[in-house]
C-alpha cells in the first residue's frame, strides 16, 4: 500500500468473524462516536461487517500499520451503497469510510497518514476517478482531515441516520495535494 515516515501501511480483506472483537472494541470507544455504533454488541458488529461482506458493491478491509490492526477501511460503490438518490453519480465514482484504532500513545501525523494511505489504495484501482464521502457535518475534525487530502465539500445532505457533508477529491487534487505534502516535507 504505501509506506511513510510513520511506517508502512497496508490492508487486508476484513474476516468478519476473525476480526469482530477487535472491531467491537474499535467501533464502541468514545472516540469512535461518528461511526454510530456505540451500544453494539459483538453480535451486531459480526452481524454489519457479514452483511457488508456478501454485499457486491460494499467491501472492508482492516488496514495494518507495520503489520499491526489500525484502521478499518470500506470502499463502496455509491450508485449502490449509502447514496443512492443523494447525489448525481459520475463514473468512476468511489464511497470510503475509514475510521483509526483507538490508542492512549497518539502519534502526530498517524491520523493524516492514515487517511493518506487509504486514498493512495483508492487510487490504485485505474478506474477510481474521483472519493465520495459523507462524514456527520458536526464532525469537524475529520471535515479538516479530508481538505488537507484534497475533498472539496459540495453540500449537506440528509441521510437516514445524520446530516452530511457530501465531499468530493478527484484524483488529480489528491495527487496535487500529496505531491504538495511531499515537497514540503523534505523542504
Amino acid at each position: 500500500m504505501s509506506s511513510t515516515s510513520i511506517g508502512r501501511f497496508t490492508v487486508r480483506p476484513l474476516d468478519p468473524l476473525r476480526d469482530a472483537g477487535l472491531l467491537h472494541r474499535w467501533v464502541t470507544d468514545p472516540k469512535a462516536a461518528f461511526w454510530m455504533m456505540q451500544n453494539a454488541t459483538l453480535q451486531d458488529v459480526e452481524r454489519e461487517y457479514l452483511r457488508i461482506a456478501a454485499h457486491e458493491h460494499h467491501h472492508a478491509y482492516l488496514g495494518l500499520h507495520d503489520g499491526e490492526p489500525a484502521f478499518l477501511m470500506e470502499k463502496y460503490d455509491p450508485r449502490y451503497v449509502d447514496l443512492v438518490g443523494l447525489y448525481d453519480p459520475e463514473p468512476g465514482d468511489v464511497g470510503m469510510h475509514f475510521l483509526v484504532a483507538p490508542t492512549d500513545r497518539p502519534v502526530h501525523g498517524f491520523t493524516r497518514a492514515v487517511i493518506t494511505a487509504v486514498m493512495t489504495e483508492l487510487f490504485a484501482d485505474p478506474g477510481a476517478r474521483r472519493v465520495v464521502v459523507e462524514p456527520d457535518v458536526a464532525n469537524k475534525a475529520v471535515h479538516a482531515l479530508n481538505e488537507a487530502v484534497g475533498f472539496v465539500p459540495e453540500r449537506e445532505i440528509d441521510k437516514p441516520e445524520k446530516r452530511a457533508l457530501l465531499s468530493f477529491c478527484t484524483r488529480e487534487r489528491f495527487f496535487d495535494k500529496h505531491s504538495e505534502a511531499a515537497r514540503g516535507a523534505s523542504a
